[in-house]
């Protein structure tokens, strides 16, 4: 059973995945993806229970904001899910903050054109290319993030009253 903190943290972790994706439609979206909000999916190191919040913040932000259908809503859900999971267990095998930024880059790099090159008819391994270069920013921040929640004290405090 979830409790109310960890519900309420879900909540605002999954509006700000949307906003930052409104924000930054113009560069989120089609075969060049600079997806600033995927930097929040390193907030799973802290938050292990964010995993299916930030799939689910995909999914909404690819329904409102995507335009390519079910297939990348759905594809968007997993890619979130998986992303967070192997940051997860980044932290499960005390691996440094500084580690999230590989499943940040490399899991939408190579699975997001799966189903991406078909609907826009690139083929897939320019989209891998374009996606490690844009999800190299994200991932840096996100590390970046991470990194500076998980050096306070007062972050280490309150991330182990909500396990």
């Amino acid at each position: 059973m979830m409790t109310t903190r960890k519900l309420t943290i879900s909540a605002m972790v999954v509006a700000l995945y949307i906003v930052l994706i409104y924000i930054t439609q113009g560069i989120s979206f089609g075969a060049y993806q600079i997806r600033i909000a995927t930097s929040l999916y390193a907030l799973a190191y802290a938050f292990p229970f964010l995993i299916i919040p930030m799939g689910i913040g995909n999914l909404i932000s690819n329904f409102l904001f995507g335009g390519l259908g079910i297939l990348d809503m759905v594809g968007g859900f997993g890619v979130g899910v998986l992303t967070t999971s192997l940051i997860v267990l980044m932290r499960r095998f005390d691996l440094t903050a500084w580690w999230v930024a590989l499943p940040i880059i490399l899991v939408p790099a190579l699975c997001v054109p799966l189903w991406l090159s078909p609907l826009i008819g690139v083929p897939y391994w320019a989209l891998v290319i374009n996606l490690l270069v844009g999800q190299t920013i994200p991932g840096i921040v996100g590390a970046t993030l991470v990194k500076a929640l998980v050096s306070r004290r007062s972050m280490v405090a309150f991330m182990g009253n909500i396990k």
